[in-house]
């Protein structure tokens, strides 16, 4: 599994075609030793269409902005409030194959929602994390020569009436849900993404850390 340092970047809010970008070029660049990272962030409201994505799917979409990107899976939105995590990870010099890494992912997620005594779990057939059917965090992720880019959205406390306007990951009638609704209390997304980064680190093997604030302009393209 793991060696080395994984470095964590906490980005705040960017402009998802900003961090697609820069996720393409840090991919694109890296070399056999380039440690792992894990960016942390959110982004202005926006759907994003994966490589199999249908246009059927896209329901209303309204002045909310469309993105065709090169993830897998289908349509599925983002906005303020929840949490986008992408993995910027060699998967070939981990080990580790894809389903594996999905997995992992997921128990990651189950994992830190029941710190928070909410019951969730993944399916077999349908990638991404849910509670009693209605799906709380959607998985896409794009392998590139053994590297992977994208990752995984949790909803943590966001507004989630955008989803109405498609099919959830190409599912008409998928409930969507949101980890303010199901626990008593507030919610701090600030401290679910630190959770969540511990949990990824464990899992991946990685028993270092280095937090870094921002940092992804200097993989933007000019």
């Amino acid at each position: 599994m793991a060696s080395g340092e994984l470095v964590v970047r906490e980005c705040g809010l960017v402009e998802y075609q900003t961090a697609w970008r820069a996720m393409q070029r840090f991919t694109n660049e890296r070399g056999p030793q380039t440690p792992d990272e894990l960016w942390l962030l959110q982004h202005p409201p926006v759907f994003t269409q994966g490589q199999a994505g249908k246009a059927e799917h896209l329901l209303f979409p309204g002045e909310i902005p469309v993105v065709q990107a090169d993830r897998g899976g289908q349509v599925t939105y983002h906005g303020p409030g929840q949490l986008i995590c992408y993995l910027l990870l060699d998967v070939r010099r981990l080990g580790i194959g894809v389903r594996q890494l999905v997995s992992l992912i997921e128990q990651s997620i189950v994992e830190v929602l029941a710190e928070r005594g909410v019951t969730a779990a993944a399916k077999a057939d349908a990638p991404g994390v849910y509670v009693d059917g209605a799906k709380i965090a959607s998985l896409g992720l794009r392998i590139r020569n053994g590297r992977s880019f994208h990752g995984l959205a949790l909803n943590v406390d966001m507004d989630l009436q955008p989803f109405r306007r498609i099919n959830p990951c190409g599912y008409a009638g998928l409930a969507m849900t949101q980890l303010r609704d199901l626990i008593a209390g507030p919610v701090e997304l600030e401290e679910v993404a630190h959770s969540l980064r511990d949990r990824l680190a464990d899992h991946l093997g990685y028993t270092q850390q280095k937090t870094l604030a921002g940092g992804i302009e200097s993989y933007e393209y000019c």
